[in-house]
């Protein structure tokens, strides 16, 4: 199931944003998981456009709680934190003075994924997605973990839950790749759903053909979903479902209780560049667990 791309990315590390908010943090210890789930070391990145760090949810790994810790004092500090939590993961920092949004799209060139939190400190509403998670997400050239509002000091292991990724049309989907690798690392199951529809000019009220166009659909989602797997190895756990429904609402109904949710980065071009679909979208800002979101040719 490895490509070309996976090969080159063999040793490559989880990069994890940082800023010392509650989201972040949790981001943080999620990569720190993954990283050693894969082998491969973390990096930590702070990208901002101050020296000065106005929030307080590191104050306790800091140590300082009176003061206005600098910038380097937080990405210190969340190293520290990942290193205390998993003994012999090489980890290694850096902070950058340039927009987070533009610094984390260039550590994904080489890295192996990317993982950050739903909202840093500019969030207004937990459950809305902060625009950097949102745009790196759309523009990244590496797999995207986005991780979604949550007690920052209850982040699950990054080996608990079952997979679940959506199966498209494309029966050579790097999503699939991917949720397979990740099912098999952290030797859990993978739930493979592939939604359906039956367009409403498809109906009929005849009796005798009542159900035909609906079941000759799900038929065809049936065979997407066995040509998509096809190539899984015998020891990966995989359960198939087709459920009839929009498919941002099916996988979204999915992840709940799951450990991941993984869907392809399909991408348009909007006004303001490269957007994503509506099914990757929807997935980050209602997801019950993380998301991975993978571009075609990750």
């Amino acid at each position: 199931m490895m490509n070309a791309s996976a090969e080159r990315a063999l040793g490559a590390p989880v990069v994890v944003g940082v800023d010392g908010s509650g989201p972040s943090l949790r981001a943080l210890d999620w990569a720190a998981g993954e990283a050693v789930a894969r082998g491969v070391p973390l990096r930590v990145v702070y990208a901002c456009l101050w020296k000065r760090y106005e929030d307080a949810a590191l104050a306790r790994d800091i140590g300082r709680p009176t003061t206005v810790p600098l910038a380097q004092d937080v990405v210190g500090a969340a190293a520290q934190r990942a290193r205390d939590r998993h003994p012999g993961l090489p980890v290694n920092a850096d902070m950058v003075f340039e927009e987070p949004e533009y610094a984390l799209l260039r550590e994904g060139r080489s890295a192996c994924a990317l993982v950050v939190g739903s909202r840093g400190r500019g969030g207004i509403a937990e459950m809305l997605l902060g625009s950097v998670s949102l745009a790196v997400a759309a523009r990244a050239d590496c797999p995207v973990i986005v991780l979604r509002a949550g007690p920052e000091d209850r982040a699950a292991p990054a080996a608990r839950g079952h997979v679940v990724v959506g199966v498209g049309e494309d029966t050579k989907s790097a999503a699939v790749r991917f949720a397979v690798e990740e099912a098999r690392r952290r030797g859990v199951p993978l739930d493979a759903v592939r939604a359906w529809r039956c367009p409403a000019h498809e109906s009929t009220d005849h009796p005798l053909l009542a159900g035909e166009p609906a079941r000759l659909h799900e038929e065809r989602a049936a065979q997407d979903l066995e040509a998509a797997l096809r190539d899984v190895p015998d020891d990966v756990d995989v359960r198939r479902r087709t459920v009839e429904g929009h498919a941002r609402q099916v996988l979204v109904d999915a992840s709940h209780g799951a450990g991941l949710l993984v869907v392809g980065g399909a991408r348009r071009e909007g006004h303001f560049g490269p957007q994503l679909g509506r099914v990757a979208h929807a997935a980050l800002h209602r997801s019950g667990c993380p998301v991975a979101v993978v571009p075609h040719d990750a």
